[in-house]
């Protein structure tokens, strides 16, 4: 699929679903980055994923992501 047929498949799905807010395939790219870094995946994990050259651009995704001293979990915590 095109990138224009791709951003004209997500502008009709976002007005069939009656969002109020803008959500674009940027929006998704997003949102999947912040989910990945929510479920713990490291930084280059999402660096290689969305085809990002330098971690800097995948950093971004960060500020989303606001855990405290949650952040970081045990093995033992999910036994």
């Amino acid at each position: 699929m095109q990138n224009l047929a791709v951003q004209k498949a997500v502008k009709q799905a976002v007005r069939d679903a009656d969002f109020t807010k803008l959500a674009t395939p940027h929006t998704f790219r997003h949102s999947f980055a912040a989910h990945l870094l929510e479920s713990g995946y490291d930084i280059h994990t999402v660096q290689d994923l969305l085809w990002h050259s330098d971690v800097v651009t995948s950093m971004i995704h960060t500020h989303v992501i606001n855990k405290g001293g949650r952040g970081v979990t045990s093995p033992l915590d999910v036994l």
